[in-house]
């Protein structure tokens, strides 16, 4: 795909630069409008996002042009059950010149500001801790020296859900650390035949013009959401979705026969960072409770674990927290 690139103009606000950059996504990804929202909260709140869906349904195409837009360098793993720690994180190699002998430490796909982390539940247990480390602290420990990541740092992890032989499905505790989970379904009619023409232009050479922002750009609209309003009514009421996860039979026995662990601290912190950013892209200066709402099934979806009771009657998470959004209040 022949293409362009061309800065926007400097001058531009933060949220205005964040908007163009949501448009330009939306028309390079077609009918995921609400996943691309998602890839750029996570991105505005410093966090990493796992992505569910079967296989054609654009996860790749999503992270390859926010890398193009953005002007921020990707890097791409393709877990394999025999993948190596090393060949995420990187690893010293021999090196002579000189006359000189030395260890050099040369970086690996982690090294990068966004990072495509394809079926990452193929990846056995050492491989995802050394991933999910560089995710947490930000660094990567290789022969007992730490390497600092990239300032501007996001993992994009995808999973197929129906594809289940021969995977290594990642520990409560380590998805957890994931911002949000969401999936990504088939596009519509509509979108299906706009996408059937846009690769048609692909295909026939057109060329077109990428409008990248400086990821400057980007630390800037953090700035601006750290400052977003958050009331102690909004607080309550994120406290009280997140303590009735865990003691949901305040509420309802239905619900407490459902769950068998509630959400975790991170979860509200995510909650709490993910509303804010969504009030901020509605162009709000405070957070409402429909931020909140907006926001809830993404957060939680991946952070409750649910009992054999839902299992057997084919009750799935986002069942569990509708009904949970539905019980609790807005203070």
């Amino acid at each position: 795909m022949d293409f362009e690139k061309t800065d926007i103009d400097e001058s531009m606000r933060p949220f205005d630069a964040v908007q163009h950059l949501k448009k330009q996504l939306c028309r390079q990804v077609l009918g995921q409008d609400l996943v691309i929202e998602r890839v750029l909260i996570s991105l505005l709140c410093d966090g990493n996002l796992l992505v569910e869906g079967l296989p054609g349904t654009a996860k790749t195409r999503v992270i390859k042009s926010l890398a193009q837009q953005l002007d921020a360098s990707l890097g791409r793993i393709q877990f394999t059950p025999d993948l190596l720690p090393s060949d995420v994180t990187g690893t010293e190699v021999y090196h002579h010149e000189k006359g000189r002998d030395e260890l050099v430490f040369q970086p690996g796909p982690l090294f990068n500001n966004l990072v495509l982390a394809d079926e990452i539940n193929r990846a056995p247990a050492k491989v995802q801790a050394a991933l999910l480390e560089s995710m947490e602290e930000r660094q990567v420990t290789v022969a007992g020296c730490t390497h600092k990541l990239p300032q501007l740092f996001m993992v994009l992890a995808t999973q197929n859900p129906i594809e289940q032989e021969g995977t290594y499905p990642l520990p409560e505790a380590q998805i957890d650390r994931f911002l949000m989970k969401v999936r990504m379904a088939f596009p519509n009619d509509d979108a299906e035949r706009e996408i059937m023409h846009l690769m048609r232009q692909e295909e026939g050479g057109s060329g077109h013009v990428v409008e990248t922002i400086s990821q400057q750009k980007i630390f800037a609209a953090r700035e601006k959401i750290s400052q977003i309003y958050m009331s102690s009514a909004i607080d309550d009421y994120i406290i009280a979705l997140i303590m009735t996860s865990r003691k949901p039979s305040r509420y309802s026995e239905e619900l407490a026969n459902q769950i068998e662990v509630g959400a975790s601290s991170r979860a509200s912190i995510a909650l709490d960072r993910c509303s804010r950013a969504h009030a901020w892209l509605q162009g709000r200066d405070y957070v409402e409770p429909d931020d909140v709402r907006a926001v809830v099934t993404d957060v939680l979806r991946h952070r409750l674990i649910l009992s054999y009771e839902a299992q057997a009657n084919n009750v799935d998470a986002d069942q569990v927290i509708a009904k949970l959004v539905s019980l609790v209040p807005v203070v």
